[in-house]
């Protein structure tokens, strides 16, 4: 799409809700979207690409599906003809993308994105995830050298743009999942019709949204440049991060933006489906999960409980179940080690919630690694829905300390951690 540089008078629709309205109105009878929250977020987003140097970070927008077909390319298209400079790319080169940027921002709309970062599709694309990573923040460079070499010289290319990656699920480098809103499209029902969609019919009927959106949005730059919106409660750090740009627009626009846009927000962040844990994550989830109200567990226990967990991966690694060795590897990058601690007389070597000192070694204690890894129990998650640390399966609570757990003992109603408790601590 060529740059259109003449200005644009608003018409009637000069209210921010109504223009953010308007767009969603006319980018949803092209749509069938997995839930309500997804529509305001793709008009928000449009937005924020006309004003993207307004702020200090640009949330990359994933677009994942199980399987192709899912309506990924139509997102696309659709954003194609409402955000600022679009470029629908397939299959980018990394030095295409810095020479098209260093001009300034544009959007980039990145199709088929899974073929790219696939490791089995071979190639080294190292440098398309640093780019999109360092290109989250506003004044971010890469530099590179260039020239032949006789003249050659190093060259900072700026790389801030707002992003949008589509492609299927489970191929995205998880430091652009952090720095994204992710919506995961699903396929359309039979049942379900959408509108037709032929590009020259939708480009004019678009083109008048597209230049309001840019009215309005550019009237509001002093405002959002200095805004800080309050987030959802359990929103912070680099979530927060992500939808300061969307929620500020949304508090500009007024009406019903404001509780639409925070509503979006709280879904995306505390209630939708995560991504594929990383093996790391997966482990200390578990441990939270077996522990309960137990403050320490031998390794001979919690190997156990973690074999006997359903639906976990911890009795066939490679053909063997988890062992003492792969526990304490796979726990060492979180700051947590086996240590000794004795009860009844005994010397139990094991894993505890609370730091331990050591001449050979020390640990933070696995209560530290879950307040930094992982999300708050389910008390923070709308009642009813399933997370990945608290599983809507099984008894619902413990009959000793009450806490609802998956049992990990077959046949018995007593989480492993009171169980072990109640041994003394040990077998």
């Amino acid at each position: 799409m060529t740059t259109e540089t003449h200005h644009h008078t608003p018409n009637a629709r000069t209210e921010g809700a109504d223009v953010l309205d308007a767009v969603t109105g006319w980018l949803g009878p092209y749509l069938a979207l997995p839930n309500e929250h997804c529509l305001p977020v793709l008009a928000l987003w449009a937005a924020h690409s006309h004003v993207a140097d307004a702020f200090y970070v640009t949330p990359r927008l994933v677009l994942s599906s199980a399987e192709p077909g899912s309506g990924k390319t139509r997102v696309l298209e659709l954003l194609n003809l409402l955000c600022h400079q679009p470029e629908l790319i397939f299959s980018p080169t990394t030095a295409a993308i810095f020479r098209m940027l260093d001009d300034g921002p544009v959007s980039l709309l990145f199709d088929e994105i899974d073929a790219v970062f696939n490791p089995k599709a071979g190639g080294n694309h190292e440098d398309l995830r640093a780019l999109l990573n360092a290109g989250y923040k506003r004044g971010a460079t890469i530099p590179r050298c260039v020239g032949d070499a006789a003249k050659m010289g190093v060259q900072k290319f700026r790389v801030y743009s707002p992003v949008v990656l589509a492609g299927l699920a489970g191929h995205m480098p998880a430091t652009i999942l952090t720095r994204a809103v992710v919506i995961h499209m699903r396929r359309r029902p039979t049942s379900i019709k959408v509108r037709p969609f032929r590009e020259r019919d939708a480009e004019t009927e678009a083109r008048p949204l597209r230049l309001d959106l840019a009215a309005w949005v550019e009237t509001q730059r002093p405002e959002l440049a200095d805004a800080r919106p309050q987030m959802p409660y359990g929103v912070d750090d680099r979530p927060a991060e992500v939808w300061e740009a969307l929620i500020a627009i949304a508090d500009a626009a007024g009406g019903h933006w404001p509780e639409t846009a925070r509503a979006a927000c709280e879904y995306f962040v505390l209630r939708a489906p995560a991504e594929a844990q990383s093996f790391g994550i997966r482990l200390l989830a578990d441990l939270r999960r077996i522990f309960g109200n137990a403050e320490r567990m031998s390794t001979s226990d919690i190997l156990q409980a973690l074999v006997n967990l359903p639906e976990s991966p911890w009795a066939d690694l490679g053909g063997k179940p988890i062992d003492s060795v792969r526990l304490a590897k796979a726990l060492k990058p979180y700051e947590v080690s086996p240590s000794v601690f004795k009860d009844t007389g005994a010397s139990i070597r094991g894993y505890t919630t609370y730091p331990v000192e050591g001449r050979e070694a020390s640990s933070a204690g696995l209560a530290d690694a879950w307040s930094r890894y992982l999300s708050p129990n389910s008390a923070t998650r709308a009642e009813g829905t399933s997370t990945p640390d608290a599983p809507s399966e099984g008894p619902a609570h413990c009959r000793s300390c009450g806490q609802g757990l998956f049992l990990v003992m077959p046949g018995r109603d007593i989480c492993a951690g009171c169980e072990i408790n109640q041994r003394g601590g040990h077998q």
